[in-house]
């Protein structure tokens, strides 16, 4: 019988494993090896912390607007002051010193889609998935600015295989493939919330868990993609998550705001809709930039309004942000990861004692991730930028009702058509429209385009857009066959 390494065995007794110690001398050698192996991999030292750690909650009490915001603009002085932020975000991309990063390790378990989210289907003209969707934005940037946009893509133990294949099966939607990196994120054991012991989801198999969208951080320095960038001279990263269709990737605006405040990290932020939409608010404690989780929010406080009734704590989190890598760089060598939140859930199990798997109906356990939001009170300057809902926010979690495929798909048309009625273009108010991001990622950016001829729409024999928009049926804008 093969004994338990003695530094590992260490590990289990100072957490409180005995049991499980126990269950590994019962084991065959073939199943023990296969267990060891897991049970090698874990972060004992993180583990350590978090069996300790209270997990107390914000004092609300200090709770506070971001004092680092750049609202959208409401007079002729703002929105040169907004035009100066595109030019210089612009100016960068044009330099090639900014890479983008897509966090795609869920599933669309949701939707009722048991693949990688990203596969979905969303285009309600083109039927383009998430990632292609995302791809053919980068093509388009990479065409404009004359530049070259590394694309950093995050999956998860369940979603690697499958989101590398349908890359590849699409030939990477146009993409250099050099520069498409895929990398996967951490997992973490799940906690017996009675007594602390690391769950198995059988007999030789840790109950493991995705560390959350802040695993990046880890992630991305354990790939070497971090020192692979900044070697290749890359300066910022642009970070989006894979469920919302409307994120602007590489935004000019968004990217010319954060150098110009010389932001360690920004995040772009959405007017709530109500007090109990359901998103992480922007807000300051102790004077430092931070995200303050909904379900962490009481609902007075998230109902506290200002003099003219609007919402005091407005700023709700799209999930974007652009990131210095020197600050990520100095936050690893100084911090080493952000820290572990845990979540109560129900999880299923392996019990030791009947040996067999138990499915709970209720809590039973705690879950550990890690936010990407924990980097802002570590930032100097933590710049907060509104964006338009209407333009940049309409993710896809829910298979209906808000947030779901039919609201999502809406807003695309409802964006595509803005966009042509800024070009001088009308459509029938029935009519389905979707614009090909590698045609376009804004209005002025589509408006240019249809002024030179360089766009057309299908079906409909590819009619130039030179006149209104007069086709049968669902019309897709894409770039102009040669």
């Amino acid at each position: 019988m093969a004994p338990i390494p003695l530094e590992l065995g260490d590990h289990l007794q100072a957490n409180g494993q005995s049991r499980l110690i126990d269950h590994l001398h019962r084991l065959s050698d073939e199943s023990r090896e296969a267990l060891l192996s897991q049970l090698a991999a874990v972060d004992w030292s993180s583990l350590s912390r978090v069996l300790a750690d209270s997990n107390t909650a914000v004092p609300l009490g200090q709770l506070a607007p971001p004092q680092s915001i750049v609202r959208l603009p409401q007079t002729p002085e703002e929105s040169a002051n907004w035009q100066s932020a595109t030019a210089a975000g612009e100016a960068l991309l044009a330099s090639g010193k900014v890479a983008a990063m897509l966090v795609a390790g869920g599933q669309g378990t949701r939707l009722g889609f048991p693949h990688p989210k990203g596969m979905y289907n969303i285009g309600p003209v083109s039927g383009f998935s998430l990632f292609a969707g995302f791809a053919r934005q980068i093509l388009r940037l990479e065409e404009k600015y004359a530049t070259r946009i590394p694309y950093c893509i995050m999956t998860s133990d369940v979603t690697h295989a499958e989101t590398q294949a349908f890359f590849e099966t699409h030939n990477y939607f146009g993409l250099d493939p050099s520069r498409v990196h895929f990398f996967q994120q951490g997992v973490f054991p799940s906690i017996d919330a009675n007594t602390n012991e690391l769950l198995l989801s059988g007999p030789t198999e840790l109950a493991n868990s995705p560390n959350g969208h802040g695993g990046m951080l880890a992630a991305f320095q354990k790939s070497g993609l971090l020192a692979k960038l900044q070697s290749a001279g890359i300066e910022q990263l642009y970070y989006h998550q894979v469920d919302n269709p409307g994120a602007i990737v590489c935004n000019p605006s968004f990217l010319g705001w954060h150098l110009k405040h010389g932001s360690s990290i920004s995040t772009k932020v959405v007017a709530k809709v109500n007090a109990a939409e359901r998103m992480g608010v922007l807000a300051a404690i102790d004077g430092k930039t931070q995200v303050v989780e909904y379900s962490d929010l009481p609902p007075e406080a998230a109902a506290q309004t200002n003099p003219d009734g609007s919402l005091r704590l407005w700023a709700g989190s799209t999930a974007m942000h652009v990131m210095s890598l020197k600050f990520l760089s100095a936050y690893l060598a100084s911090a080493g990861a952000l820290p572990f939140h845990r979540a109560f859930k129900a999880v299923p199990y392996y019990d030791l004692q009947h040996q067999q798997v138990v499915k709970p109906t209720s809590p039973n356990a705690f879950k550990f991730e890690r936010f990407i939001f924990d980097l802002l009170p570590a930032a100097e300057v933590a710049l907060v930028v509104e964006a338009d809902r209407a333009e940049e926010f309409y993710p896809v979690k829910n298979a209906t009702g808000s947030d779901s495929p039919a609201t999502s798909q809406a807003a695309i048309i409802a964006r595509a058509k803005c966009w042509l009625t800024t070009a001088g273009i009308t459509t029938p108010e029935s009519q389905p429209v979707e614009i090909d991001p590698r045609a376009a990622t804004s209005a002025i950016d589509l408006t240019h385009r249809i002024e030179a001829g360089e766009l057309t729409t299908t079906p409909a024999a590819m009619l130039v857009l030179h006149t209104p928009l007069e086709v049968n049926g669902p019309a897709l804008i894409t770039m102009k066959s040669s």
